[in-house]
């Protein structure tokens, strides 16, 4: 009968021993509002939530990355340090053994330090060995950071920039610093819009590199690419011409009649020269006229002799 809290069922004691009425009472808490339903591509198991993931990866595979290399490097040595301070090769910090013997070197590497803000730091020869690899430092190091290589991309939008025919020097398996350092020289030079590497088995912005450029590793990007051949045919399909150098070129490099156009100019390696595929890739293959009794020219020089040409022409 109503209001009988006697009957069977009326009245339900918990675990807890807190009576509840009914089941409203005991379920309320998961009768409570969670929200708005969230949309789907909200959802992580939703098919449009992973669509909407996999357009993001793909988005930023296709966006322009620059790359760093992965560590600072060091140059030790007095020549070297005052040789570098002198080039306008970056340092972070200037370190000196304690008590190194102070001559005209340092003294120079000093002022050169404090012309520039760049910290003078008074270290153990113990730590300078560590930190220089037991190179022979003679007291004195310099410490260079990491270089911020440049996206392929990157060297077009400078030419449209500066409103030129963009002319790219790219570097086919190069593994001599210097030669890169002598390359990125030459770029700067003559007015090349920047230089490409590959990002493995090929040198890259070293120490060693910075002070042959001369500093003009400062004034001029360099890039990295995965892929040298693929990168190639992104700049064709940009609409540069791509001209290799190799010693059974097709032309001789005065009677090439493409330098007033959108160039990218390929260096091969010292000793192989071109890859088959990267020469495979080319638009046409060009030579330096040589004298019979020398072979060849080291890529550092080979590219400078061309990049002259090619500014000449445009000129």
């Amino acid at each position: 009968m109503a209001g009988n809290s006697q009957r069977k069922g009326a009245i339900k004691k918990s675990g807890k021993g807190n009576p509840t009425a009914g089941s409203g009472g005991r379920v309320r808490r998961g009768l409570e509002g969670k929200g708005p339903t969230p949309k789907a591509k909200d959802r992580p198991y939703h098919q449009a939530h992973k669509a909407a993931k996999r357009a993001e990866k793909q988005a930023q595979a296709s966006r322009p990355r620059r790359r760093t290399s992965s560590d600072a490097e060091w140059i030790a040595g007095r020549n070297p340090v005052v040789d570098a301070l002198r080039e306008g090769v970056p340092v972070n910090a200037l370190y000196v053994a304690e008590g190194a013997e102070r001559d005209g070197r340092l003294r120079e590497a000093f002022m050169l330090a404090s012309d520039r803000g760049i910290s003078l730091l008074e270290v153990s020869k113990q730590e300078l060995d560590r930190h220089t690899g037991g190179a022979v430092h003679q007291g004195l190091a310099a410490r260079i950071p990491a270089y911020e290589y440049a996206h392929p991309d990157d060297l077009l939008d400078r030419a449209a920039e500066m409103g030129e025919q963009p002319l790219i020097v790219v570097l086919d398996s190069v593994t001599d610093p210097r030669n890169l350092g002598a390359a990125v020289r030459s770029a700067a030079a003559f007015g090349a819009h920047g230089v490409v590497v590959p990002e493995r088995r090929a040198a890259g912005m070293t120490a060693s590199a910075w002070k042959t450029s001369a500093g003009a590793a400062a004034r001029i990007p360099v890039a990295q690419t995965v892929n040298l051949t693929r990168q190639l045919k992104a700049y064709q399909d940009a609409g540069c011409m791509v001209v290799g150098l190799a010693a059974d070129g097709e032309v001789e490099l005065p009677a090439m009649d493409l330098a007033d156009g959108p160039l990218v100019l390929v260096v091969g390696s010292e000793g192989d020269g071109l890859s088959r595929l990267v020469a495979e890739t080319c638009d046409l293959l060009v030579s330096i006229p040589m004298a019979n009794s020398v072979e060849s020219l080291n890529a550092g020089v080979a590219c400078g002799v061309a990049l002259y040409a090619v500014a000449r022409a445009r000129d």
